[in-house]
């Protein structure tokens, strides 16, 4: 099985933005040495959480400090921008770094004020024009204008003959079916929705047609919030943070930081603290953590019900050193091995904090 990994840029506590970007680069070049498929970088506004804003800036980035891992969008916000403008960032990427660059397609609401701060054209209300925005975003990348639209006559880069894999990245049946008909590979974010990540997985597997992107099969990943422990009582312990993180954020709390996993379990209540991280029942957690058996038991039986293609792995443990650690023990319990790399790098010197 494919194993990839989405990156927010996490900043850890006492530390900085810069620091948190620094330790994206190093989970880039980590991801390569253990033989991931490919690494995507979010696009997250304001807020203390991540710094991931722009992912263009962190593929260029992480694309120029490894060499064969894929490199992507998790996804850029089509409602914040506009098709030409992503069309020609990813051919751009896609010339820079041929055979290496994914587009992810999304959209996400960030609150009004925020919503207002990006908004280009405030003299009227946005459109909610999500579908058209993705499907102009598809024929600037291939060239798939009609002959009678008004751009058919304008190309992006058009000595460069590869183009970027394209992808839709969704939390609903709706985003599956609209992956399906373009024909574009589809990532349904199960750490939002995990009771319909299954059917929506399959409901796109069955609807996919062949289009303009030339993927001749339907192409499916299960992005998991995944937290992998030397044990089951070390996983526990780490997963504290993200339920903290959200904790906050439905108390109200929007502008809140990742905390340490001390600080996290003194926030928790009971309930929270023992929210399920395994499924249960064949229901699914919205935080999968364990030790490496249970969640390459727990993964098997998500795909199995799902027929994803590959995983991917979102991490919000605090601690940089510890989600590089996660990420290691996800990879050796699901069995993948360095492709390109003989050895892991050892990580550059950093300050202390």
């Amino acid at each position: 099985m494919r194993l990839s990994v989405v990156d927010l840029s996490v900043v850890a506590p006492g530390s900085t933005e810069s620091d948190a970007l620094r330790d994206s680069l190093d989970l880039a070049r980590h991801a390569e040495a253990l033989g991931l498929h490919r690494i995507w970088f979010a696009e997250h506004h304001i807020g203390q959480m991540g710094a991931s804003h722009h992912p263009e800036l962190l593929i260029t980035a992480a694309a120029a400090a490894t060499s064969q891992i894929r490199v992507g969008s998790g996804a850029v916000l089509m409602n914040h921008t506009s098709p030409l403008i992503v069309g020609e960032r990813f051919r751009q990427l896609e010339a820079m770094y041929p055979g290496r660059i994914d587009l992810g397609m999304g959209r996400a609401g960030t609150g009004p004020v925020i919503d207002l701060a990006l908004q280009q054209d405030r003299r009227q209300p946005a459109q909610i024009d999500h579908d058209q925005q993705v499907a102009e975003t598809l024929a600037w990348v291939t060239g798939g204008f009609p002959a009678e639209h008004p751009f058919a006559q304008l190309a992006l880069l058009p000595s460069v003959a590869s183009r970027p894999e394209t992808w839709l990245l969704g939390s609903s049946r709706g985003s599956a079916q609209l992956a399906a008909a373009l024909g574009i590979g589809y990532a349904f974010a199960s750490f939002i929705h995990p009771r319909d990540a299954a059917q929506a997985l399959r409901d796109y597997r069955a609807a996919f047609r062949p289009g303009a992107s030339g993927l001749a099969e339907p192409r499916a990943i299960l992005a998991a919030n995944i937290t992998v422990g030397d044990d089951a009582a070390a996983a526990a312990r780490l997963v504290a943070s993200p339920k903290a993180y959200y904790a906050r954020l439905a108390r109200g709390n929007v502008s809140t930081g990742v905390p340490d996993a001390d600080t996290a379990l003194a926030e928790l209540s009971d309930a929270q603290a023992a929210e399920a991280t395994l499924p249960v029942d064949g229901a699914w957690p919205r935080f999968l953590a364990g030790s490496p058996d249970e969640v390459r038991d727990a993964l098997g039986e998500m795909v199995a019900a799902s027929g994803a293609d590959e995983v991917m792995a979102q991490s919000m443990v605090a601690m940089p050193a510890d989600r590089l650690r996660s990420l290691s023990l996800l990879a050796g319990a699901l069995g993948v091995t360095p492709r390109w790399a003989a050895a892991l790098p050892d990580p550059a010197p950093r300050r202390s904090r």
